[in-house]
């Protein structure tokens, strides 16, 4: 159970960041996006941990969404907020602090071109609450994101 909820947020939080992604490229549309999450330090006995292989998905960004988050979404999701957003041509870098059961602060540094290809990297550290016992955790995300087309077909755009 504890390596499901530290997957979920984990993603959650993967999610935020490659949306900001999608979004800088202004480009409505479906995108893939190929995600690996690597423990630097994982609380898990042994070092064990979820997330080391590569998870692709399917992500519907719409033109709604850019044109009302003039390209970067709402600053907050889930348990983690993003600040210190810093936008460049072809990226940005911020802060971001996640709480709950998962009490991290990192950095997020994206990058994008043109063409709807969009990389991101986050870098959290911080500690796991695993019941009455508090362990550290560091890991780093990575995010690849390519835009596919106009077309979304069956999938939903981000909530």
């Amino acid at each position: 159970m504890r390596l499901k909820s530290v997957c979920i947020t984990a993603t959650c939080c993967v999610l935020t960041f490659a949306v900001v992604v999608w979004a800088q490229s202004r480009k409505a549309g479906l995108y893939e996006v190929t995600t690996t999450m690597t423990w630097q330090q994982s609380p898990f006995p042994g070092g064990a941990g979820p997330g080391t292989a590569p998870h692709t998905n399917q992500v519907c960004v719409s033109q709604a969404q850019i044109d009302k988050y003039d390209g970067i979404p709402p600053q907050t999701r889930g348990d983690c907020q993003v600040t210190n957003t810093v936008k460049r041509a072809d990226g940005y870098t911020a802060s971001v602090s996640c709480s709950g059961q998962m009490k991290t602060q990192g950095t997020v540094d994206a990058t994008y071109d043109g063409s709807g290809h969009g990389k991101t990297r986050v870098h959290l550290t911080g500690a796991f609450q695993m019941g009455p016992n508090s362990r550290p955790v560091e890991m780093t995300i990575l995010s690849d994101s390519t835009y596919k087309g106009s077309d979304c077909g069956g999938v939903k755009p981000v909530e």
